[in-house]
């Protein structure tokens, strides 16, 4: 009992303890320099587009007349927020004879009067596959969010915003 109430030897500080921590900081500084390196979605976007056919180039319209873009499954889903989510659905069809390496497809949700409510653009080819060849499909799936459930919803509109082919 007497020990109790006995002085206490102070203790020094846990040196593994203070090395762990040094050791986790220069981890995680390497860490975020490593991603820092990494060039942002913008730039890698803007550099696999590079070269593309854009809209009022008479090789875009030639292009875009072999590209169908169809809605497959449009889904609404409420968020916790009080606002919906749309997980829409759809597919890209290539019917000509040209393999395209990178498409980029605007995704808009209208209302009756052909207002737009939302749009997102999408670089398809080569993130859902590599390549699109002729007469191959590629689904895609996106989600739109931020829509008030008094939004006039009435259509999707798909249209095709950059192609670039082999």
């Amino acid at each position: 009992m007497n020990d109790l109430f006995k002085p206490q030897e102070k203790r020094g500080v846990n040196k593994l303890l203070v090395v762990g921590i040094i050791i986790a900081v220069v981890v995680i500084g390497v860490g975020v320099y490593m991603l820092s390196l990494k060039p942002s979605m913008q730039d890698q976007t803007a550099r696999i587009l590079d070269g593309a056919y854009r809209e009022g180039s008479p090789e875009f319209a030639v292009i875009t007349k072999d590209i169908i873009c169809s809605d497959d499954n449009t889904i609404e889903s409420p968020t916790g927020l009080g606002t919906i989510s749309m997980y829409i659905i759809g597919k890209v069809y290539n019917k000509g004879t040209r393999k395209i390496t990178a498409l980029e497809v605007n995704v808009s949700v209208i209302t009756q009067k052909n207002e737009v409510l939302r749009e997102k653009r999408v670089l398809v080819v080569p993130v859902e596959q590599p390549s699109l060849g002729p007469g191959e499909t590629i689904p895609i799936t996106l989600t739109l969010d931020g829509f008030d459930r008094h939004d006039d919803r009435a259509n999707i509109r798909w249209k095709v915003t950059a192609i670039k082919t082999q």
